[in-house]
């Protein structure tokens, strides 16, 4: 018993050693309890954070579901957002046009073909339709969606996302989205679908195509070209020959160069490539080592690439399309930009506008709208820095103006684009 009374004492003694122990230590002295503080303060730095980082590309992850649900609600944009810099030449809102008046809630989609709404190309000529068409017959810029295509693998994205803004009229831009214009006009029969440079055949009743009359256009440089030329030699570069378009063009231009001059040799050439600068440069530089002084180019990559190098050599030049002032020679920031006479335009403005009135009187009619002189939609660009002759240019107008009234033909079939029996 005094043995364990002797042990019972013992701790106790001990037990009251450690109490006394732990209250006579003062936190702020003990390095001990100091530790787990210096510890702590590294996660209130920004290093910690910095290793956090792998952890952040998650959240982009979490997010790519809606990216690929809803990837085209931020690529809608309106009329107020897009195309800053773009303005319209203003001459559309005439006569009866200047009396339309647009519902209220009349809206318009349009979907660019690769590219954007100021890049010089059918992008911006439609875009400029759209935006005169908005000023001339009230539609509000709210009312205007635009979706500017960077793939082709955007196409059918894009236009399933256009049809968000709900709108009366989509205007897909260019030859490519044919399929997928024909594809969703006949899903959604009540939006009407106005294609820039396709086709219909009429069957599709809520889709009409803008087309063109290529041999004016030819017949116009032709022209031009014959009023220029000091060698009497002038050439041609074309795109595929099996391409209705580029026949028209050729046979055109071989059409207008007669009309003012029958003297004038035409040289020209074929290339099975409308994405082969170095070919065209090739065939430039080949005609006006033959003589040639002028040279057309009308092979869309192809054709630039044919008339940068004539433009290089002091030839005369001729864009196609649209005007290449603004493209192939940047503004005039590329050499040989004041050897541009002019380019043979097609006024995609002009048709989109024109159709845009038509829906609205509710006059709207599927099948081919056909831009030619006489609606203006074919016409030769402003010359720019080229210091054309007035005799020339007044010469030209005659000639426009003959195209237009029809006192004047190009001889050439305006469908296959072969010369017509004399």
């Amino acid at each position: 018993m005094a043995r364990r009374f002797a042990m019972l004492i013992a701790l106790l003694a001990a037990l009251a050693l450690l109490v006394a122990a732990c209250e006579d230590v003062d936190p702020e002295d003990d390095p001990a309890l100091d530790e787990p503080e210096e510890e702590e303060e590294p996660e209130e730095d920004e290093e910690p954070e910095e290793d956090d980082e792998p952890d952040e590309p998650d959240e982009p992850e979490e997010d790519e579901e809606p990216d690929e649900e809803e990837p085209d609600e931020e690529d809608v944009e309106t009329g107020a957002d897009v195309g800053e810099d773009v303005d319209p030449e203003g001459d559309l809102c005439v006569d009866e046009a200047a009396e339309v008046e647009a519902p209220d809630d009349f809206t318009v989609g349009l979907v660019t073909d690769i590219g954007n709404v100021d890049d010089g190309t059918f992008n911006q000529y439609a875009y400029e339709g759209v935006l005169e068409a908005a000023e001339c017959f009230g539609i509000d810029d709210e009312n205007i969606a635009v979706i500017e295509t960077q793939s082709e693998a955007d196409y059918e994205r894009n236009m399933e996302s256009i049809l968000d803004a709900d709108p009366d009229v989509v205007i897909p831009v260019g030859f490519l989205l044919q399929d997928a214009t024909e594809n969703f006009a006949q899903e959604n029969e009540d939006v009407i679908y106005v294609g820039v440079d396709q086709f219909s055949d009429g069957e599709i009743d809520n889709f009409v195509g803008l087309q063109f009359r290529e041999d004016q256009g030819g017949f116009l440089a032709g022209a031009m070209a014959a009023l220029l030329t000091e060698s009497e030699i002038v050439a041609a570069v074309g795109g595929p020959e099996d391409v209705p378009a580029i026949p028209r063009f050729l046979n055109g231009y071989q059409m207008g160069v007669d009309h003012v001059d029958p003297d004038v040799t035409v040289q020209e050439i074929y290339i099975p490539s409308f994405d082969d600068p170095a070919e065209g440069r090739a065939a430039a530089e080949q005609f006006i080592g033959e003589g040639a002084d002028v040279v057309f180019g009308a092979a869309g990559v192809t054709g630039s690439g044919a008339i940068q190098a004539a433009a290089e050599q002091d030839a005369w030049v001729l864009g196609v399309d649209q005007d290449e002032y603004y493209t192939t020679f940047e503004e005039g920031g590329v050499e040989g930009s004041e050897r541009l006479a002019s380019s043979a335009v097609k006024r995609i403005d002009v048709g989109v506008f024109e159709n845009i009135q038509l829906i609205i009187e509710d006059q709207f009619e599927p099948g081919n709208f056909i831009l030619d002189a006489e609606n203006e939609g074919i016409t030769l660009a402003p010359y720019n820095e080229a210091d054309i002759p007035e005799d020339v240019d007044s010469e030209i107008t005659e000639i426009e103006e003959g195209l237009a009234d029809g006192s004047i033909e190009t001889g050439v079939d305006p469908e296959t684009g072969e010369l017509l029996d004399e």
